[in-house]
């Protein structure tokens, strides 16, 4: 039913927007591996409502439990779950659009399939799930640092604001603004844009760049499951997610394969690459450099403004933005992309352990 994520190391989903809670069920991460329960909250907490200005005003502090999987500080090999409680729903918000479609929602998409639908904050369909995503990309984080990979994430674009490359940026500044673009001239710029289309009862969308650092070549598959589809698929289920694109991407067209191929060079026993426009992936296998891609994010649907539309019976209707809404969604994003990323990177670790001859 679309509700679960990965092959050896595979998350399932659940909950709805203003549901009792919101969960996942991990299976496959190995026993014996430390959890740090702060790392998981301090992910939540970078993904959670109401944490700016910039974002929705939703109050909801992400506290989660772990209900099981995990003994005296270590997974114990079987399915862990993580549970977050909903504490600040305001279904009332959404009475007004009980039998209407929202434009560019997913209500009208969800009443053909189902013929039912949970219009309070679009029940399953709103990011609030994203929230499960994220507690779980937290414990692959923790698998990958063991082997000394980390996955790091920031907002490199909103509307026409872009940043320089990440080559050229400390990105240990990620946090030091709302955001979380790691140029301090660029985020003030960017914060100063959203303000400007959040008065205007507006939204506007963004590009968030990831990096995924000191992971071995060798991992990814050769045909249907390429480490870059993997990611690409991963991605594109993230909400409001228009676009993907990884190494030289579409830019890559203008070049000649002259100057776009990557030649490689020897360097202290190991392989490595002069140039990386490949995007630390070739053939659908990682080949030990950085692996880099970029997420498009769409303006959020929900504006606070009057639109027109239909309702159930087909009748026309106006539409009117209520409730508490991100103005731009990209800077909660980084935790997700971040978290989607780790759990791509984490299932084909695993696979590659089991498939790759001694």
């Amino acid at each position: 039913m679309g509700n679960s994520f990965g092959r050896l190391f595979r998350i399932t989903t659940y909950g709805e927007s203003h549901g009792t809670a919101i969960g996942v069920i991990i299976d496959g991460c190995p026993a014996g591996l430390a959890i740090d329960e702060d790392l998981i909250q301090d992910e939540l907490t970078r993904r959670k409502p109401g944490q700016s200005r910039i974002t929705t005003q939703r109050k909801e502090d992400d506290r989660f439990e772990i209900q099981s999987g995990v003994f005296e500080g270590r997974t114990t090999g079987t399915p862990i779950s993580l549970v977050i409680y909903n504490k600040d729903q305001k279904s009332k918000d959404y009475s007004h659009i009980a039998d209407k479609f929202r434009p560019s929602h997913a209500d009208f998409t969800y009443h053909e399939k189902y013929g039912v639908r949970d219009y309070r904050g679009g029940g399953r369909s709103s990011a609030r799930e994203t929230a499960a995503r994220v507690a779980a990309g937290a414990i692959a984080k923790q698998l990958l640092k063991e082997s000394g990979m980390e996955i790091t994430a920031y907002v490199s674009q909103v509307g026409d604001i872009s940043a320089p490359d990440y080559k050229k940026m400390d990105l240990s500044l990620i946090e030091d603004n709302i955001v979380r673009c790691p140029d301090t001239n660029t985020a003030e710029k960017m914060i100063q844009l959203i303000d400007k289309v959040r008065k205007d009862r507006d939204t506007i969308g963004g590009v968030v760049t990831c990096i995924a650092a000191g992971v071995p070549a060798g991992l990814g598959e050769p045909v249907f499951d390429k480490l870059h589809a993997e990611l690409g698929k991963a991605m594109l289920s993230i909400n409001a997610v228009k676009g993907f694109e990884y190494g030289s991407g579409f830019e890559g067209t203008r070049m000649r394969g002259s100057a776009h191929n990557d030649e490689f060079f020897e360097e202290k026993g190991k392989v490595r690459t002069k140039t990386n426009f490949s995007g630390g992936i070739q053939g659908g296998i990682s080949n030990g450099e950085d692996i880099y891609f970029n997420v498009a994010f769409k303006p959020v649907a929900t504006i606070m403004q009057d639109q027109e539309s239909v309702n159930e019976q087909g009748e026309p209707v106006t539409v009117s933005g209520k409730g508490r809404h991100d103005p731009c969604v990209v800077p909660r994003a980084v935790p997700i992309v971040e978290a989607m990323a780790a759990l791509v990177i984490a299932d084909h670790y695993l696979i590659n352990k089991v498939s790759k001859s001694e």
